[in-house]
């Protein structure tokens, strides 16, 4: 089968890579940067002409805009990629008969005070522009008649790019204080793990007969302050002293979720899947990065 990654420079676009290695499959990885196929996903036609010539039975849509307080600022583009280029893309594969795998987030939920783990049914609640496009693009799926699984998830880290586990690392080493919000709550989400997770839906063809939402995260709860906290222990940072904070103390353009569990339920009762607890899998990544360098 033919399998078309778009976003292949960002995270899960870089772990989808490693996972795919040795698949039977032919993945092919685009993106707008790096050296890879260049497909712009906002170009009805161009997608159109790159599933017939490449033959696409299957998209894995890694790509976003992922900026919250930028979105802000700029709409227009958070709409194309994160709405527009969705609807595309759900066409595309309604009009050869294909699956798609596209990859949503806990920005739909935030407006209501939850102290509950999120269920795929839960009306989303989004708070600001990332939030209603991304709802936005679960829409337009579902309104094309394509076969579909959308995986929420949340709190995305890993080895590459820009992310929290990168910025604590760095910030941690370097600063003897460092402030960190406790007052917001959900779970550390390793890429790697997603990788796997839709690599087996995907090698499997587990999707069939499977439309529909469903949620991904790793397992557990922790605040941002925990979560830095154990970034800095596990990377050997312990000279910072990370304290505790309130949201308010940092003011955003957008209001994040305060509580943003995911609740997996599910997802492991449909796919059958073990998901990894954060803290482990933190540990896993943090000493996947140490290997990194030690190469670089």
């Amino acid at each position: 089968m033919n399998i078309l990654v778009t976003g292949a420079a960002g995270q899960l676009g870089r772990e989808m890579q490693i996972v795919s290695r040795d698949s039977r499959d032919n993945y092919i990885f685009t993106d707008v940067v790096g050296d890879y196929m260049r497909v712009d996903i906002t170009s009805e036609e161009e997608v159109e002409r790159i599933v017939e010539t490449q033959k696409i039975e299957c998209i894995i849509n890694c790509a976003a805009y992922t900026n919250v307080d930028k979105a802000e600022e700029d709409e227009a583009s958070c709409w194309d990629l994160n709405a527009r280029a969705v609807g595309i893309l759900a066409r595309a594969m309604k009009k050869v008969g294909g699956e798609l795998v596209h990859i949503s987030t806990d920005y739909v939920f935030g407006a209501e005070p939850y102290n509950t783990p999120c269920r795929e049914q839960q009306k989303g609640t989004p708070t600001g522009v990332y939030g209603r496009t991304k709802q936005e693009g679960e829409r337009l799926i579902e309104e094309s008649g394509c076969e579909y699984i959308i995986l929420r998830t949340a709190w995305l880290y890993s080895e590459y790019g820009k992310n929290f586990l990168l910025t604590m690392r760095n910030l941690t080493a370097t600063k003897p204080v460092l402030k960190v919000v406790f007052d917001q709550c959900g779970t550390p989400t390793y890429a790697l793990d997603l990788a796997k997770a839709i690599y087996k839906i995907v090698e499997g063809r587990q999707y069939v007969g499977k439309k529909g939402i469903y949620h991904y995260s790793d397992e557990g709860v922790c605040s941002w302050y925990d979560f830095a906290r154990m970034i800095a222990q596990l990377s050997g940072n312990r000279a910072c002293e990370v304290q505790p904070c309130h949201s308010g103390e940092f003011p955003s353009k957008v209001v994040r979720p305060s509580y943003s569990v995911l609740d997996k339920t599910k997802f492991k009762e449909t796919f059958g899947m073990k998901v990894p607890y954060w803290l482990d899998s933190l540990e896993e990544c943090i000493k996947n990065l140490e290997k990194k360098n030690k190469i670089q």
